[in-house]
């Protein structure tokens, strides 16, 4: 008997991992990054939904929400993917980081959007997982679909 197929949904500041034949999906991704992390063999993923590049910030707070920043999520993420899978060959896919507001992106250097790319691009690249696909940029919001079975996006 095959596996019915779920769809799970990743909220804004969360993470999801499930596996093929499951799908993950993220909606309003703007300034947002949707991060899909996946392993080919054994056909499980993770999706990431975050709001702000980093936590430094925010270092000093009783209670921190990892789900919502890059330095902190993605290295969560891959360190349950990796306990889930055997010599695991990790790939990413990234979407979102739009340029949602004229405001806050003229002399003040780069936007939020632009921030959160450079932070995920560089997280990956410190974890070694390769950026297969990109969809990042621009001025409108995404939503992020992902097909676990063979790691397709829509």
């Amino acid at each position: 008997m095959m596996a019915r197929e779920e769809e799970i949904r990743v909220g804004i500041s969360d993470y999801k991992m499930t596996q093929a034949p499951n799908k993950l999906i993220t909606v309003g991704l703007g300034s947002c990054i949707g991060t899909v992390i996946y392993d080919e063999q054994s056909k499980i993923g993770g999706l990431s939904h975050i709001m702000l590049p980093d936590s430094h910030f925010f270092a000093n707070r009783q209670e921190i929400k990892v789900a919502k920043f890059a330095d902190l999520a993605i290295p969560e993420m891959v360190k349950e993917l990796q306990k889930q899978t055997r010599h695991a060959r990790l790939k990413a896919k990234i979407v979102g980081g739009a340029s949602m507001f004229a405001f806050g992106t003229t002399q003040s250097g780069p936007g939020i959007g632009e921030r959160n790319i450079e932070a995920v691009e560089k997280i990956l690249r410190e974890l070694n997982i390769t950026v297969v696909a990109k969809h990042v940029g621009g001025n409108t919001g995404r939503t992020m679909v992902v097909d676990l079975n063979d790691f397709s996006t829509m």
